[in-house]
């Protein structure tokens, strides 16, 4: 069991979610504003996409990933920013010709994937470790992919964390950990539940993280109404724990979540089970990150 639990709170993510739930975050004063509250409910880390705040969609948009990490600076709340490089990576087989892009596709070179982190480098960015089906598209991260952005990261002095959906997904992340392109102590993110990864259940779980190096720093999350169990097996496991809107809309059946109220449920359940949260500079003490 992890009795020190980091907290990371997935603000918003990229997904058609903001009909469905009018908490999730769309501009990036709103972004900014969830990931400073996120703070002083007890997360340490707040994992950032943006939106097109005219739209509501899914974005790269440099301009509004600035905004955020300057809006999140100048609150003087302290948080570590960790910001998606999964964006670009999404491909719909087209019909009748499937090596023509179908409709959601958006899929891009693994430079364009990175150009928000080489000009604004925060301490950690996502690193997707592995192809798959996620929903009803492809998500596609090839190994030359993967290598060409985790090198460039480690170039950058960013810390990756190691996006793992699936057992593949793990031996791939710790094959470029092995071959020098991630720093110590590595970072995973063990993700389960999504459409057709890995499943959010306990011996899921296990398994994958049974296979991670020794002295590797892990958290993990379950989609839905699975977030707040993966939160307890977490912590029992010897784990994080991330919590959000990006992965879940909801606090109880029929109620909609808000981020602070999935990081105060979180934090409810880790104090209950016997553990305490960690700041955020203790939990940069733990990823070998810069103090600020």
């Amino acid at each position: 069991m992890n009795s020190d639990v980091m907290i990371t709170c997935a603000v918003t993510g990229g997904g058609d979610t903001t009909k469905k739930n009018p908490h999730v975050p769309v501009t990036p004063e709103q972004i900014a504003n969830d990931c400073i509250a996120a703070a002083r409910a007890g997360a340490a880390i707040a994992h950032v996409h943006v939106r097109d705040p005219a739209t509501g969609q899914g974005t790269r948009n440099i301009s509004y990933y600035r905004e955020v990490m300057a809006r999140v600076a100048d609150s003087g709340v302290d948080v570590i920013l960790n910001l998606t490089t999964g964006m670009g990576g999404d491909f719909t087989l087209g019909e009748p010709d499937p090596l023509v892009a179908g409709p959601g596709t958006d899929f891009v070179g693994w430079q364009e994937r990175l150009e928000h982190i080489e000009q604004l480098k925060p301490p950690i960015c996502s690193l997707d470790c592995g192809s798959m089906n996620f929903g009803d598209q492809v998500f596609m991260n090839s190994v030359a992919h993967v290598r060409h952005l985790a090198a460039r990261i480690q170039a950058l002095g960013v810390k990756p964390e190691l996006e793992v959906f699936d057992l593949g997904h793990v031996r791939l992340a710790n094959h470029i950990f092995k071959e020098g392109l991630v720093n110590s102590p590595p970072l995973y993110q063990v993700c389960l539940g999504v459409p057709w990864g890995a499943g959010a259940d306990t011996r899921s779980m296990q398994a994958m993280v049974d296979q991670l190096p020794a002295g590797a720093v892990w958290s993990g999350f379950g989609l839905g109404r699975m977030q707040m169990p993966m939160v307890a097996q977490a912590v029992l496991l010897g784990g994080n724990v991330r919590v959000g809107l990006e992965d879940n809309l909801f606090l109880d059946k029929g109620t909609l979540a808000t981020n602070v109220a999935l990081v105060q449920r979180a934090v409810e359940i880790i104090e209950r089970l016997g553990a305490s949260i960690i700041s955020p500079a203790a939990a940069r003490t733990r990823l070998g990150l810069k103090a600020v």
